[in-house]
């Protein structure tokens, strides 16, 4: 049996069709046409900020945004952990083996940030999804947006890395300060 467990991150041209793919989207759930876990629509603002402007949890575990898969991501995103992205000396996490790891590590999300170009606006969902047409359907033949599909395993092992990697690196940073 194929996974069909999704991490679908999608870009349009205007804010206003972020929106009624948000919409469209929780009509095809609703329709049971997908089975929707959580989406999000986000604002890529500068220095790799993700700003969510709204979310759904369709599990209906009425999880906020922050405790969510998609809360995490964009976390990770806009934490210590982008922000060392954005660092080309690698001083404050140490060696070039470190750099290496937190780059391995920002593999998906650099994907996800280079989907949703900084100043646009678009949406994540995680979802299981039988077939691909109906989404496609809605976001690139009605909206011309963009879609990228991510196994939500490999998501899931990435945001795991990415938090253990983050934790080391603060630790790091940490004893380098206080020896000083």
């Amino acid at each position: 049996m194929a996974n069909n467990d999704k991490v679908i991150i999608m870009s349009f041209d205007s804010e206003s069709k972020s929106y009624q793919a948000f919409s469209e989207i929780k009509g095809l759930h609703q329709a049971r046409t997908i089975k929707g876990e959580q989406m999000a629509v986000l604002e890529h603002r500068s220095n790799h900020n993700l700003e969510p402007k709204d979310f759904i949890d369709f599990t209906g575990a009425d999880k906020n945004f922050k405790g969510s898969m998609i809360g995490m991501f964009v976390g990770i995103l806009g934490g210590p952990l982008g922000v060392l992205l954005g660092w080309f000396t690698g001083s404050i996490i140490g060696s070039s083996k470190d750099v290496k790891e937190v780059k391995n590590a920002m593999s998906i999300f650099e994907k996800a940030l280079a989907i949703i170009p900084e100043g646009d606006t678009g949406l994540i969902l995680i979802c299981e999804e039988e077939n691909t047409g109906h989404i496609d359907d809605v976001v690139v033949n009605q909206l011309n947006g963009t879609i990228e599909r991510l196994d939500k395993e490999e998501v899931e092992a990435e945001l795991e890395e990415a938090q253990k990697t983050q934790e080391e690196a603060e630790a790091s940073a940490k004893k380098r300060w206080f020896k000083k």
